[in-house]
């Protein structure tokens, strides 16, 4: 809990809009595509023909100011990187601090059964 405290505020609002970014099904779908390489808008509305291309606009917007991802215009055509840096501190904070002991009990149950093995 000490790290928490000293993370800024700016941080932890930070932190909120990439939970409400990935909170998203279609928003998570984007993610995915761009996993691979960058796409242009035009490229991801393809890829999602159940979103017209306003919305794939608004999930980028939302994308974007959660910092999952950078875009760049290039002549008329707008393309969009993926950043997994949010989603590392995100796993960071949050994953691998659970994880640990979870992993630490799965350590000791294999032990434990080794040893009734052996018996």
């Amino acid at each position: 809990m000490a790290k928490q405290k000293n993370k800024g505020k700016g941080a932890l609002a930070q932190d909120d809009l990439v939970f409400k970014a990935l909170a998203s099904v279609d928003r998570r779908g984007i993610l995915d595509l761009l996993r691979d390489a960058p796409l242009t808008t035009g490229d991801i509305g393809k890829n999602l023909p159940h979103l017209d291309r306003t919305t794939v606009m608004q999930h980028l917007g939302v994308l974007e100011k959660a910092r999952l991802i950078i875009s760049r215009k290039e002549g008329r055509c707008r393309w969009n990187y993926l950043d997994v840096s949010p989603i590392q501190r995100i796993h960071e904070r949050w994953i691998s601090a659970y994880a640990a002991p979870s992993a630490g009990l799965l350590s000791q149950l294999q032990k434990d059964l080794e040893e009734l093995d052996s018996h």
